[in-house]
């Protein structure tokens, strides 16, 4: 496997459970995984969803004498994993049924996708849109404008 230039790492608090949410609810591929040495702590885990590739591991602070970084540890994250879908309707009830838990409803957006976001059990935030309409960046200014009111 080749290693894209940058991607997402995500620190969870359970990787076995993450792994299996991602495949039921975003339709992941597990490419590799490595535990960590006689443990059934995820050392290491390599998924792909949609095109994209993400790494993922469970938190190993405790044995490195240092402080949780799990999103539910901060108390949430301020990044968004984005995925662009032809169906996102369909690929929203998955997420949903799979216990995503919705922070932005799906809707129509000013800017031409059908957008929403959602929270995966383990902190992370996950946005999903699919293009409706295309808009010139003049259309979309007009459209953010009576959107905020301005």
């Amino acid at each position: 496997m080749v290693t894209p230039p940058l991607l997402p790492y995500l620190t969870v608090s359970d990787g076995a459970g993450a792994i299996e949410f991602y495949k039921n609810a975003f339709g992941a591929v597990e490419q590799e995984m490595h535990l960590a040495p006689g443990s059934t702590k995820i050392m290491n885990a390599c998924l792909s969803v949609n095109g994209g590739i993400f790494m993922l591991s469970d938190d190993f602070s405790a044995e490195f004498g240092g402080t949780s970084s799990t999103p539910e540890a901060l108390h949430g994250s301020p990044v968004t994993l984005h995925l662009q879908v032809d169906d996102v309707d369909a690929a929203w009830a998955k997420a949903v049924a799979a216990g995503a838990v919705v922070t932005m409803p799906l809707a129509d957006q000013f800017w031409g996708d059908r957008y929403g976001q959602l929270k995966d059990p383990f902190g992370h935030k996950w946005s999903m849109a699919q293009n409706k309409v295309s808009l010139t960046s003049a259309e979309i200014e007009e459209a953010a404008k009576a959107s905020f009111k301005m």
